[in-house]
């Protein structure tokens, strides 16, 4: 079970570079599109000028391209996240095994004269893939091949020979390997693939037949697995797979949300987002959610505490409705009242179900200034983000409610009602020096993690360094939190250093020290 854990939260971790660079190719396509978009133009007549438009339209459907090769940037970003060292390598591998794998798949279909004619692709579930005809796999080719390769990397890539057949040590090892493994590969999915294919379409089917219950037990599982950083393995295959739809999109077959809706931004055919986009409607407990808990701790803080309490809410609070990063403030009430994150998982998924119920279609992933990019150059046809403001609203007042008759009710020591004994925290003199200042911080944070020999593994998200270390029982937890952690979570030789979202600064400290 402990391997079990540690497998899955290694593979969720190794999702989120890819995930990562998706929502920067939004922003890209949003600010295209208001640039060629000739609504706006209405009503600000600059945007009307060609040469104007046409830059729109060269940025948005540039960066619309890399939703169309996503597999691609899967099969290479995985072993990167997977990797235990020279990750450079790693992702060459990747790249390699992913290009070998759809021309197996390719000459298998045409040796078994299985390859549709191109009036027909769609029909028989084949597509191209770098000018590769093969089977539709979606973004699941690439998370197959990367995890693969990310995988024998590790187990092969230390593997070293003497004398002349020293050339084919290491990562040259690895790639003998992983070609013959590849193109083995690409002949088993051919085979495979279609029954895989009709299973996921019989779970998409049941999920979206389960309707907004559906959606809201998909919105609780996404925040309930947030402290164990299992979570990406709930949205990452309805944002980018088939099981969250499948739309034609100017002419082009897109699956998963985000996937169709970045697309249906920049074609100006679409005249209404797709209902799919429900599956990416997180952004309203993050926007209007955590911002009202953050109020209801901060209106129930002793008088004497309000200030102090203030000092921890707000910025977390702002984190939470700017940019989407929810982790600053939920663990400012995770491990001193765990029943309110259950709360707050369960508040999120009725706020999704109503998404669902109201029949709302604005993009809302993260945080008011995505929103604000995404939504306002569409217009309330092809967006109606008034009615996202308005469930958000209705989520506001639940969550303060909610959350402040349970602070009460049950005298939870939340921020600002600490025992008398116990301070309001904020940060403390070592905390201090090592935010100002990166000497001895790497020392620090190394120490913590149980010393250099204990650690095999370095890596960071948003706001958590991200550690595989050999002994766990060999974490010491005020040495880290005296470097500025906020929380540390353990699954397995897993360890999570919470710190916020100057983590990089952190990881780069650790990196230089080791």
């Amino acid at each position: 079970m402990k391997r079990a854990v540690n497998a899955l939260q290694n593979f969720g971790k190794s999702l989120y570079g890819p995930v990562l660079i998706l929502p920067i190719v939004g922003l890209f396509i949003a600010f295209g599109n208001v640039l060629g978009n000739g609504n706006l133009a209405e009503y600000l007549p600059f945007l009307g000028h060609p040469l104007i438009q046409h830059l729109g339209q060269l940025i948005a459907k540039s960066a619309v391209s890399v939703l169309v090769n996503l597999a691609l940037v899967f099969a290479v970003g995985i072993p990167i996240g997977l990797a235990t060292h020279d990750k450079g390598y790693a992702a060459l591998i990747g790249l390699v095994t992913f290009v070998v794998f759809i021309n197996a798949m390719n000459v298998t279909l045409q040796l078994q004269g299985a390859l549709a004619p191109a009036a027909q692709m769609k029909a028989a579930g084949q597509t191209m893939v770098l000018g590769v005809q093969v089977l539709e796999m979606g973004v699941f080719a690439g998370i197959l091949t990367g995890a693969l390769s990310g995988y024998l990397y590790n187990k092969y890539s230390g593997v070293q020979f003497n004398g002349a057949m020293a050339i084919y040590s290491g990562h040259c090892f690895v790639a003998i390997v992983m070609l013959p493994v590849s193109m083995l590969l690409g002949v088993v999915m051919s085979e495979l693939w279609p029954f895989a294919q009709h299973g996921i379409s019989a779970l998409a089917l049941a999920i979206k037949g389960s309707g907004p219950f559906g959606v809201a037990i998909y919105g609780f599982l996404e925040r309930i697995l947030v402290p164990t950083g299992l979570h990406h393995l709930v949205y990452t295959p309805f944002l980018y797979t088939e099981l969250g739809g499948t739309q034609e999109v100017c002419g082009t077959v897109y699956q998963g949300a985000r996937n169709i809706y970045f697309a249906e931004m920049a074609c100006p055919e679409v005249k209404q987002l797709s209902s799919t986009v429900v599956w990416d409607a997180r952004g309203i407990s993050k926007m209007f959610g955590l911002p009202a808990a953050a109020l209801a701790m901060y209106m129930t803080a002793k008088p004497e505490r309000k200030a102090p309490a203030k000092a921890i809410l707000i910025p977390a609070a702002l984190t939470s409705l700017l940019v989407g990063v929810t982790e600053p403030i939920e663990f400012s009430f995770l491990f001193v009242a765990p029943l309110l994150f259950v709360v707050h998982a369960v508040l999120t998924g009725i706020g999704m179900m109503l998404f669902s119920l109201l029949g709302v279609h604005a993009i809302g992933a993260n945080g008011v200034i995505d929103f604000i990019l995404y939504n306002l150059p569409l217009g309330t046809e092809k967006s109606n983000w008034p009615m996202y403001i308005l469930v958000g609203l209705i989520m506001f007042a639940l969550y303060f409610a909610v959350f402040r008759f349970l602070i009460l009710r049950f005298n939870m020591k939340t921020p600002g009602r600490e025992d008398d004994d116990r301070e309001t925290r904020l940060y403390s003199k070592q905390e201090y020096q090592a935010k100002g200042n990166n000497d001895g911080l790497g020392e620090s944070i190394v120490t913590g993690l149980g010393g250099r020999e204990n650690i095999e593994v370095v890596d960071n998200c948003y706001t958590r360094l991200r550690v595989t270390v050999k002994d766990v029982n060999l974490i010491d937890e005020p040495r880290l939190k005296a470097t500025g952690a906020k929380g540390i979570i353990k699954q397995g030789n897993n360890v999570q250093v919470v710190y916020g979202l100057h983590v990089k600064k952190m990881r780069e400290a650790v990196e230089t020290f080791l």
